[in-house]
């Protein structure tokens, strides 16, 4: 059988020993050679030099090409790297901090999902249908927070429909130097007000979570990355056609008939972008869980790294279509990441959307509802698994308040500005808070207390804020001595001063109410949470865009 060689090649047999040369025969040197006795002077048989220049010849061949190679490899990576843009993490005066790690070191990763629908070239223009847009800020209509357990044995995502109105903070865009006044209005808008780090300085601010990182994608990214994969299936139960109808203006255009189908290139983003044929914003976010669900499915079961061609495609696309905060500014931070995410096993990731009711202000848009949206933010500030399969309470990771090197001052030296903040988005305000509060403070030395009579503010939840870091020690104490936790004293640029805001969770006394700590698998019932291993989902068409 023939044997494998490094420098002859495959199938090359070995060539066969010559035998020493008998003394005083052919091939000793001390005879004189003799015509046809297959032999030189010296002893040296025909070809022996050249078969060591061909062995010369090969071995620097062989080292040209490994350095080709690599310098080929170098200069992709590169090319790869150039392909990626990058922007700032944090653009917005944002009071999270991040979150210490567990008692095995290990630290949770939040990660914010921005789908764009900028319309800034003509790609996007042709994908998104509205060249009377063109040029304008972008939006961010989809908006989700990926949640990576410190363990890294789950995953938590949460979606915020689009039209849910929040408190977007004072953002200054990074690359014009606008500044933008806080505002209270619905969340895509904070994508037009500084880009993606003032959307995430809104959910810090929001939700109370470090964001370690974030990803926009947009209209030619999508089709990009659905064209790389090969394909995401998703199912209707009936035909579907998302199209403009009397007095509905609009429409993705998306057209299947029921059963599963696999979308790619436009028809994905159509997916993503359907919400008419739904009938919700909320039901927009489900189909965008089972895409992705079904997105990470089919990438495990790809065998990637072994295939060439579909990993220089996922890369290409990838790094094309990905806009991302400057820390994952590399092809090795993101492939890093992408490791990180890919040891979570498909039923261990939960897919929710954030619980709202309807805007009293306007029924056309979304509120966070209440007592349900603190649930979920909770459960994720304390790293407790959204499925139920993991630790029953939580993990104690919740974020550190920022470590001041000065002591507190004397409880008679701090300064407490108090503010009534109960009015909540279902409830009015509860008169004398402030007061009430303010008198127990000085009850307990803090003479320097005093209420804000400006007037009631909302807050979801009672907080402890401070300007700066010489006062976290003095924030801390306040803290302490009303029973609030250490994870709501945050700093803000907002106060001047230790400023204790009683929230909508504290209605009445004037000692914190301890809260519950939460448990695995216990969301809200609202959150529509959707399990990364069930296939058997499909979208329900609202009756006016079936065909």
């Amino acid at each position: 059988m023939a044997r494998s060689s490094s420098v002859y090649g495959e199938g090359t047999r070995p060539r066969a020993v010559p035998e020493e040369p008998v003394p005083g025969g052919p091939g000793d040197p001390g005879s004189p050679a003799r015509p046809g006795d297959g032999h030189r002077r010296g002893g040296r048989r025909p070809g022996r030099g050249r078969g060591r220049r061909v062995l010369r010849w090969s071995a620097a061949s062989l080292s040209v090409l490994i350095l080709a190679t690599a310098g080929a490899g170098y200069l992709y990576y590169e090319h790869l790297n150039g392909n990626i843009e990058k922007g700032r993490r944090s653009s917005g005066d944002s009071k999270a901090t991040k979150a210490t790690p567990n008692a095995a070191g290990q630290t949770p990763l939040n990660i914010l999902l921005i789908g764009s629908d900028s319309r800034a070239s003509d790609e996007n223009v042709k994908l998104g249908g509205a060249r009377k847009d063109r040029g304008n800020p972008p939006l961010a209509d989809v908006q989700m927070l990926i949640h990576l357990a410190a363990d890294r044995k789950s995953a938590a995502v949460v979606s915020i429909p689009r039209d849910t109105r929040v408190d977007i903070p004072k953002c200054t865009d990074p690359e014009t130097g606008r500044t933008y006044p806080p505002v209270n209005t619905i969340i895509n808008t904070s994508l037009a007000r500084g880009g993606a780090g003032c959307t995430l300085a809104t959910w810090e601010n929001l939700t109370g979570i470090y964001v370690d990182h974030w990803m926009t994608i947009d209209f030619a990214g999508v089709v990009k990355m659905a064209d790389a994969i090969g394909g995401v299936e998703v199912c209707v139960r009936q035909n579907v056609w998302d199209r403009p109808l009397p007095g509905v203006p609009g429409g993705s255009g998306l057209k299947l008939t029921a059963g599963r189908k696999k979308v790619e290139g436009e028809q994905a983003l159509q997916w993503l972008r359907t919400r008419h044929a739904w009938g919700s914003d909320p039901l927009r976010a489900r189909a965008q869980h089972m895409y992705m669900n079904s997105m990470i499915r089919t990438l495990k079961a790809q065998n990637v790294f072994t295939d060439t061609g579909r990993l220089t495609d996922l890369a290409e696309a990838a790094t094309k279509s990905l806009h991302v905060s400057e820390e994952l500014g590399t092809v090795k931070k993101l492939y890093d990441l992408g490791m990180q995410l890919k040891t979570v096993p498909t039923d261990r990731i939960t897919m929710t959307t954030l619980p709202t009711t309807e805007d009293p202000k306007d029924r056309n848009h979304l509120i966070p509802a209440g007592a349900d949206a603190d649930r979920v933010w909770d459960m994720i500030r304390d790293d407790v698994p959204f499925d139920g399969k993991g630790a029953k309470k939580a993990s104690k990771t919740s974020e550190a308040p920022e470590t001041s090197k000065d002591p507190a001052a004397a409880d008679d030296a701090i300064g407490v500005l108090v503010q009534n903040a109960t009015r909540s988005a279902t409830l009015g305000p509860v008169t004398g808070r402030a007061g009430a509060i303010t008198r127990s403070l000085v009850e307990k030395g803090f003479t320097k207390a005093a209420a804000d009579t400006s007037g009631a503010l909302s807050e979801e939840r009672t907080l402890v804020r401070y300007p700066s870091a010489e006062l976290a020690g003095d924030a801390q104490r306040v803290a302490k001595s009303l029973g609030i936790p250490a994870s709501s004293v945050r700093r803000s640029t907002d106060v001047s001063g230790v400023t204790v805001v009683v929230g909508a969770d504290w209605r009445t006394g004037t000692a914190y109410p301890k809260q519950p700590a939460p448990k695995a698998g216990d969301l809200p019932g609202d959150v529509d949470a959707l399990n990364g291993s069930d296939t058997g989902k499909c979208m329900d068409v609202y009756k006016p865009y079936r065909w």
